[in-house]
Parts: structure tokens; sequence; C-alpha cells
């Protein structure tokens, strides 16, 4: 591993991976870390505030700064209040555009079907709130005790995994994806390439766009592309009642299934 990438490791290590884009790196901590490797000032990240400011003015040997501030009061470790979303959920219309904003998955439902946020997981980051076309979404303080060291840690390393499976999944969806792109502007390069240096992270391969030939299908070939599309919608709709990480990974496989059978 190179000087370069392991320095933006250990700042991207600091950072709380909220994935929130209020540093004005829209896609996220890792962005904002090589931006900061590279001169940025370290002292942009929000929700980190000044304690984080200072960690990273400690690691790089560059004098303090006073953290860009929040709109939230300052907790008893000095960050801002923790923040989570929830929906009011009589006011929801399913329309999934949250869902596709959200960068640790945290929103559960389907089309024309209410949506849940998974409060545990939400990181406070608002970026489910401007797409939301009816504004059903609320941020409430959240009332938890202030997290150990050893927590927030522990919290930042799944909060980590879970973008990046996310951005896996949506580079996988991207070429055929038929609904909006919320996020388009992620840089999923540059999180195939750190996600390649590190075992604490899914990897992430970027999908390239390739011409497809027309083809006709066999009789074989439309049957199981027909039971593959009923099996996905099944899946579909037992997740929008309750996520479930095993049948997650099988919809994934199933949707891959589906783009290569119907290329061939």
């Amino acid at each position: 591993m190179n000087t370069q990438i392991s320095l933006i490791q250990k700042i991207d290590a600091l950072l709380p991976q909220t994935q929130c884009g209020l540093c004005g790196h829209r896609d996220g901590c890792l962005p904002y870390a090589k931006a900061i490797s590279e001169g940025e000032e370290a002292n942009k990240c929000v929700p980190g505030g000044q304690p984080v400011a200072d960690a990273l003015a400690e690691l790089l040997g560059r004098p303090k700064l006073k953290a860009e501030e929040s709109v939230w009061p300052i907790q008893s470790d000095g960050r801002p209040q923790r923040m989570k979303a929830i929906i009011r959920e009589d006011e929801c219309i399913g329309c999934t555009k949250c869902i596709n904003a959200c960068p640790v998955d945290a929103i559960i439902g389907s089309g024309k079907l209410m949506h849940s946020i998974l409060t545990d997981l939400c990181t406070g980051c608002e970026l489910c709130i401007p797409p939301c076309p009816v504004d059903c979404i609320d941020l409430v303080e959240d009332n938890h005790v202030v997290p150990s060291e050893e927590t927030r840690i522990a919290e930042q390393t799944d909060l980590r995994k879970r973008y990046y499976a996310h951005i896996q999944r949506e580079e996988k969806r991207r070429i055929n994806r038929k609904g909006p792109v919320v996020r388009a502007n992620i840089d999923t390069a540059l999180f195939a390439q750190f996600s390649a240096q590190s075992d604490l992270v899914p990897e992430i391969q970027v999908v390239e766009k390739t011409a497809k030939p027309i083809v006709s299908h066999d009789a074989a070939t439309t049957i199981q592309l027909a039971k593959i599309r009923t099996q996905i919608k099944k899946l579909e709709k037992q997740l929008s009642v309750r996520e479930d990480l095993k049948k997650r990974a099988l919809l994934d496989d199933l949707q891959q299934q589906l783009i290569v059978l119907g290329a061939s």
C-alpha cells in the first residue's frame, strides 16, 4: 500500500461515516479524506465537530482550526447532537425516492407501500429529506446515551461497510436502471480503488457498459426468465416488510442472473 493511500485511510478512519456531504463532498467521507490529504482544510466535518477537526489536525501535523458549526446543540463529547430521521408513515406515498437516497440502506419499503426507517442504522445525514415529494420525513434527537469511543468506532466501521455495499449495489444497477439515480455523482472508481486495498470493507467492482446485442430467447430461457422475475417480485415484497441480509443478497444475485440470462 503506498503512502498516499495509507494516509487517506487514516484520515477516513477518523471521519464519522455519516456520508452526509456537509463537508462539500456529496459522495461521502472517503472523497473528503482524499481531498484533505491533498491539502484541503480538515475542519469541515459538521457531524464530527471539534473532536474530529482536532484529531485530524494532530494526525496531519497542522494547526488546529475551529470546526464548521452545526445547527444542533453540542453533546457532552463535544460533537453535535446526534439526530435520527423518522417517516410520518400515514403520509408516505411509497415513492421510494428516500430509499435511493439513503447511503447506508437504513430505509425499507417498496413502491406504493409505506416506508420505515431503521433508526438504529440512521446517521441523521438528512439526505432522504430533499427527495421526499410529500415532505413526510422529520429529524428528531437521538436520546440514546452518548456512545463510548469503542462503540463509536464500531458504529463507524459498520456504517463504512454498509455504504460500500450500497455503492456496489447501485453500481450493478446503474446501467440498466430505469428509475431516478439520486446519488449519480458517486465516484465509484475511487471507492473501488480503496476497497481493493482493505479487508475491512466489501470490495467494489466497477461495471463497464457494453453494447447489448439483439437476441431472441428459446422457450426454455423464456421460462427461466419468468421464474427468476417471479422470485424477484416475491423477495422484494418480503423485504418491503422486513429487511433480511440473506434475502437481500439473494435478491441481488437473482437480479444479476436476470441481466446475464436476458443478454445471452
